[in-house]
């Protein structure tokens, strides 16, 4: 038995990188070569792996700093058939190995699968969140309540500008969010990944400033589309923003053939899932994040 680590910088291998995933997380989006370039032009401590068991390519890993940025974040893939073989093992030593070259205490992870969580507690990590998928299937739904007194909103389409300025409206959304510390997200980044569908993606404002932002995104899966960030100005929270903005998504997305909205949520954040679940989305899948200290239990 031959296994093979190596990175992915090759176009057939961000192919293999990108296969593994989808073949493993077929309702997710999976990427294309010239994005998974770009992230790594853009992010020089990011880094994919593929490996080969007996010269096939069965397995991933990505190691990126983490958005919280006191960790660095690993994800290790490995199709069924290939697993309890060392595969997954071999994988994580070189991830591991490349985030230590940039120092801290810890690592973290996020499983997509509860039954590869013993794995990585062979290796010291515990769960300390679960992110959970939500679903919205599209058709029949009444469209936006009307705009409150003093409202106006614009799609991104409409005035692209409107990405950039909301980022600091994003970067208190970010802060508030129920996470172990704030998320630390780039102006490149959030120009990047957000509002990729922008005439689906609404702000709001009053007297000309942004006061609430939703956004929608490109998903892989033809008829999907996936919520981005939903945020609302602290002196404007509770007074509806946030749910008229996402009705307005989901409208324009039923009216432009898509079939589903998808939306991760982490938990604590329960305001924002009662509200997904009053917008009509249901649950599917869930992903658990774990934590450890450096260095990794048992990993020579």
């Amino acid at each position: 038995m031959s296994i093979e680590v190596r990175k992915a910088e090759s176009d057939g291998d961000l192919e293999a990188f990108i296969r593994i995933r989808r073949a493993l997380l077929p309702n997710e989006s999976g990427g294309t070569v010239e994005q998974l370039r770009a992230q790594l032009e853009s992010k020089p401590e990011r880094q994919f792996l593929v490996s080969e068991l007996d010269d096939e390519v069965v397995g991933s890993g990505l190691v990126d700093r983490s958005d919280l940025g006191d960790r660095f974040s690993v994800k290790v893939r490995v199709l069924p058939q290939a697993r309890r073989r060392g595969v997954g093992t071999a994988l994580l030593r070189e991830l591991v190995v490349h985030a230590s070259r940039f120092g801290g205490d810890k690592i973290a992870t996020h499983l997509e699968e509860e039954e590869v969580q013993p794995f990585a507690e062979r290796f010291g990590f515990r769960e300390t969140d679960r992110q959970v998928e939500q679903v919205k299937r599209l058709g029949g739904d009444p469209g936006p309540p009307p705009l409150p007194d003093g409202i106006e909103v614009a799609t991104v389409a409409q005035r692209p500008s409107l990405l950039r300025d909301a980022y600091p409206l994003a970067c208190e959304g970010y802060h508030d969010m129920a996470l172990e510390g704030p998320a630390q997200i780039s102006l490149a980044d959030w120009l990047r990944d957000e509002a990729t569908l922008p005439a689906g993606s609404f702000v709001a404002l009053a007297g000309g400033e942004i006061v609430g932002y939703s956004g929608l995104v490109r998903h892989d899966n033809s008829g999907v589309a996936e919520d981005g960030l939903t945020v609302v100005r602290r002196d404007w929270r509770r007074r509806g923003l946030a749910a008229m903005l996402k009705r307005m998504e989901l409208v324009w997305a039923a009216e432009n053939g898509f079939r589903e909205v998808v939306t991760w949520t982490q938990r604590g954040n329960e305001g924002m899932r009662k509200l997904n679940e009053l917008l009509g989305y249901e649950y599917r899948g869930v992903t658990i994040t774990m934590v450890a200290p450096l260095p990794l239990r048992g990993l020579v």
